[in-house]
């Protein structure tokens, strides 16, 4: 049997992974993540899986789950919230607890998640802690490795960005697009980089690699794309984006996880865009078109109406 252990398996990336991996031939996965609410959906929809709920920034019986494994999938991450110690112990301190278990267990390979922010000109808790994770990552040079760092993503169980968006649209009258909406993104299809993670979990390659969705386009072209594809009740209008960051700012202050910060609009209106490499051919997977990923990630109905808690 091929043992995989996936951190932050609760999660986006993981969920999907574990998605495609579950019914394999000879593949036995342990997946493990804090999240009470999402590690119980996780037990639900793949019971046939071996799934363990502990805080991976403190040591524990977790650690042992590491016993026999082939590969490891090191995944967790805080993604968003207003406390910087959340973001540090989650994508730092855990990291470093889990290179601490694959060396106790002598764990051959593993596949880190880093993200395209270590590129990014923006300044917030997340970009300063997956630099500082990815720089830790660099020093394991005892156990062999691949470091991915994907833009953008969206797909099923999307709780964040373009999935909390998408719900959005069905619960308000009018949709608000910040200024003009020209903003490049390079959105990547979870999917996909589900299939590039597996494939490297298989075959083991080494090295970094930039995962960057294939097609540019403007943020506002994206949002009329879901719009297009979902037909919701909204209505998309054009505010300021000044507007815009009041309304996030006095909304922060009523709720204590906003699913989107005035930071995370800040790094959305930066004009930039991440290096792009074949990985399609190097990782011997298929790129889904955006338009066909958009329609598999809020029309399918296997997962798409499936929701993750914040």
């Amino acid at each position: 049997m091929h043992r995989i252990v996936i951190t932050g398996a609760a999660g986006l990336v993981g969920q999907n992974v574990i998605a495609r991996l579950r019914g394999m031939p000879g593949v036995q996965i342990v997946g493990i993540d804090k999240h009470p609410t999402n590690t119980a959906l996780l037990r639900r929809l793949h019971p046939e899986i071996e799934v363990i709920e502990a805080d991976l920034a403190v040591e524990g019986p977790w650690m042992d789950a590491f016993a026999g494994a082939q590969t490891v999938l090191l995944n967790q991450a805080q993604i968003g919230g207003l406390v910087e110690q959340e973001f540090t112990a989650n994508n730092v301190v855990a990291t470093e607890k889990i290179v601490d278990a694959m060396r106790r267990h002598a764990t051959p390979y593993f596949v880190h998640i880093s993200s395209s922010v270590v590129h990014s000109k923006a300044d917030d808790f997340y970009t300063r802690s997956k630099t500082a994770q990815e720089r830790f990552i660099d020093t394991v040079t005892d156990i062999p490795h691949i470091v991915l760092r994907p833009t953008l993503m969206f797909g099923w169980f999307d709780r964040k960005h373009l999935g909390w968006l998408r719900r959005f649209m069905d619960r308000v009258p009018v949709f608000p697009i910040p200024g003009d909406g020209r903003f490049v993104r390079q959105p990547l299809y979870v999917g996909d980089f589900a299939n590039v993670i597996i494939s490297a979990l298989h075959t083991k390659p080494v090295g970094t690699y930039d995962i960057s969705g294939l097609e540019q386009t403007y943020y506002g072209d994206l949002i009329r794309l879901i719009h297009e594809t979902v037909k919701p009740r909204a209505r998309i209008v054009h505010i300021p984006y000044r507007m815009f960051w009041w309304l996030l700012f006095c909304y922060a202050k009523i709720s204590s996880k906003p699913p989107f910060t005035t930071s995370q609009l800040e790094a959305l209106v930066i004009p930039e865009t991440f290096p792009v490499i074949d990985w399609p051919d190097i990782f011997n997977v298929k790129a889904t078109p955006l338009k066909d990923a958009i329609a598999e990630s809020y029309l399918d109905p296997r997962y798409s109406q499936i929701l993750l808690d914040f």
